[in-house]
């Protein structure tokens, strides 16, 4: 696989503009050395984390690759100055934001030598982070799983309105799996793609096998937003998910949401294997994964698929 050039490749010093999404619960040391080995950016997700297990993560990818790898960093979480302080310390070249002011944290962390990149719902915030010294943005889309923008723009039209909106290169997310969809966020304008879902179904992500078979069987439909008056999050259905509907469709206000909620709700369904009871975090995409494969294979198979795009862009029937 011929390697590729672009602004992002250039940024990251990486062969191929594919990078994996630093999820929580499924994305540690094993999954973003892995991709970073293949070509592509992986990222360790350090929104499930304590800072000692973050501090070991990134130590133990360090020794696991030679390549490019960064810390993606939920800004929303208490205590986020404790996740800021290791990654510096650590010498991490590439950290991450999401869910917050990318202002808060771009500063010193460009200080330090750290290549910054912010997660955004809107061409709003995209121009936020290009204020705020962000090095590139990432445009999620409202397809993608986890959580999401209250906007509810689809990766169709936010990607093409935040490429309008920055100078600064643009990495589309949000139900993004092959490579022919690789290749139609970049002809919207997008310079490389961030996948999660497509990286939750691999040997190395750390979710539960459960949860990686459930994402394998699911269909069109079998994902919806929930806990929109909390914090938009996308999930798998099932009978968390069904108490949650009920208890909006009722008019739940969002203290009675939380309680529903409680603590360690993502942690049981998608670390520990509870597909009934858990909180399955994953997006639309997962109607399009069958396999669960190494991840080096799948950035092979994506590559190899935006390659064969490029060269039959339209199917002819």
């Amino acid at each position: 696989m011929p390697p590729f050039s672009n602004r992002i490749t250039r940024l990251f010093n990486i062969s191929y503009p594919i990078i994996q999404a630093g999820m929580v619960w499924a994305s540690g040391w094993r999954l973003a050395s892995a991709v970073s080995n293949a070509g592509g950016l992986g990222l360790i997700g350090s929104g499930s984390m304590y800072p000692d297990v973050l501090r070991t993560h990134i130590q133990k990818c360090k020794a696991a690759t030679t390549n490019t790898f960064g810390v993606n960093i939920p800004l929303l979480y208490p205590g986020i100055e404790k996740h800021i302080q290791i990654v510096i310390e650590e010498k991490v070249p590439v950290v991450f934001t999401s869910a917050g002011n990318p202002a808060t944290w771009a500063g010193t962390l460009k200080d330090k030598g750290i290549i910054v990149v912010h997660v955004v719902s809107s061409s709003k915030f995209a121009l936020k982070a290009e204020s705020a010294g962000c090095d590139a943005v990432v445009a999620e889309g409202f397809e993608a799983g986890g959580h999401n923008g209250r906007e509810e723009t689809t990766s169709m039209v936010l990607i093409p309105a935040v490429c309008n909106a920055v100078a600064i290169p643009v990495i589309a997310a949000g139900g993004i799996a092959t490579g022919r969809q690789m290749l139609a966020a970049m002809v919207l304008g997008a310079e490389a793609v961030q996948i999660g879902s497509r990286f939750v179904a691999s040997v190395e992500a750390s979710s539960h096998i459960n949860f990686k078979n459930a994402i394998v069987h699911a269909t069109e439909g079998d994902t919806m937003l929930s806990l929109k008056k909390v914090v938009p999050v996308r999930l798998l259905k099932n009978k968390f998910f069904e108490e949650v509907q009920d208890a909006e469709n009722q008019g739940a206000e969002s203290d009675i949401l939380r309680e529903i909620l409680g603590k360690g709700r993502a942690k049981k369904g998608m670390f520990e294997g509870d597909l009934e009871e858990g909180e399955l975090e994953i997006g639309q995409a997962s109607a399009l994964i069958s396999d669960i494969l190494p991840a080096a294979s799948i950035v092979k198979n994506i590559y190899r698929e935006f390659g064969l795009a490029i060269a039959n862009p339209v199917k002819k029937i």
